[in-house]
């Protein structure tokens, strides 16, 4: 795909400063540059790289001024928010790299699927009994869609997903390759034996629209009632989420973060990486956790947290500014003792 300066501004309602003529194929960061390629500038820390990149366009703030000569093949678009159009840009080429409709073969559908206009389906791609596929859809490769799931229009379903039978999938959503959604929850109960007893799982998982979700994650289904993502919520790689977990809307968590059965996640929380969150309690809307934090309680008011158990950001910081200080401390202590023990002595 290749596109002009003159088309680039257009898009961008931006000025052109440089050859509106010139065309790019691809796209490219500013430090790694090539000829042919589309870059841009809004952080002051790599203005450096503009004065010696080989891509052939950069879009840049209107505030950008050069302070040093720029490469003769080198034109600026300049735009009120580079960052953000370049980001309008992405969207642009991504959806012209989108999949046309059709049906690769082999690939199964059951009769009883009632199928939306303009799907794509991946080769080796199952669509199973009672499933509803929305408008628009793009079911990749090696996709399992059980019994009676829906998925909304216009929702990206990447290789290798499985969602199990009577999950709900909504508009607008995009599920990451190799992701499992309505897996059993871990439901055991110990018999008077001591032997763990499967419990059944007979809930579902809910995904509501604009949900994004990345590549090898597990939302566990509920064991009754229904394990719920809710609207616009953003899920990084290798998440857990286990069963009658509801996160609240737009809310955010990076990879590897777990979260126990039954716990609710407010509005607008941010997990960081590799967090944990015990089950059956409630995190207060707008409640930051800070990456390998543990919660083990309820949090019931908006607050940043971080360790384990997870406390309040200051106070940990407090706490570690002590703790680093503890071997200075320790010694400190035993010449104390040393001096009393010399005292008693006299």
């Amino acid at each position: 795909m290749e596109f002009s300066a003159e088309q680039i501004a257009g898009i961008l309602q931006g000025e052109i400063i440089g050859d509106k003529s010139i065309v790019v194929k691809g796209l490219a960061k500013i430090e790694e540059g090539v000829e042919g390629a589309l870059s841009f500038l809004s952080n002051p820390k790599y203005e450096e790289y503009i004065y010696t990149t080989k891509s052939s366009i950069c879009i840049v703030n209107n505030s950008f001024t050069p302070s040093k000569p720029l490469p003769e093949t080198l034109t600026l678009i300049k735009v009120e928010d580079a960052y953000a159009c370049f980001a309008k840009l992405l969207e642009v080429y991504s959806n012209l790299s989108k999949k046309l409709p059709e049906i690769e073969q082999p690939s199964f559908i059951h009769s009883s699927a009632e199928i939306g206009e303009s799907l794509f389906l991946g080769a080796f791609a199952y669509i199973g009994k009672n499933a509803k596929i929305g408008s628009n859809v793009i079911i990749h490769p090696n996709v399992v869609i059980g019994e009676n799931v829906k998925i909304g229009d216009n929702t990206t379903i990447h290789p290798g997903v499985t969602v199990y039978q009577d999950c709900v999938i909504g508009a607008n959503c995009i599920i990451h390759a190799g992701t499992v959604i309505g897996a059993d929850g871990f439901g055991f109960a110990p018999n008077e034996k001591g032997e763990f007893q499967k419990v059944p799982q007979i809930g579902n998982v809910i995904v509501e629209d604009f949900v994004e979700i990345g590549s090898n994650c597990s939302i566990d289904r509920a064991t009754m009632g229904s394990t719920i993502i809710r609207q616009g919520v953003k899920i990084d790689n290798l998440c857990q989420i286990a069963h009658n977990v509801e996160v609240g809307q737009n809310s955010a968590m990076a990879a590897q973060v777990g979260i126990a059965g039954s716990a609710k996640i407010g509005e607008r929380v941010m997990i960081g990486g590799q967090a944990g969150i015990s089950g059956h309690l409630h995190i207060a809307d707008d409640t930051k956790i800070v990456a390998q934090s543990g919660i083990p309680s309820t949090v019931k008011k908006a607050e940043t947290l971080m360790g384990s158990p997870g406390i309040p950001l200051e106070d940990f910081k407090k706490s570690y500014f002590g703790f680093r200080k503890l071997p200075f401390i320790l010694n400190k202590l035993t010449e104390l003792e040393n001096q009393m023990k010399d005292l008693l002595k006299k």
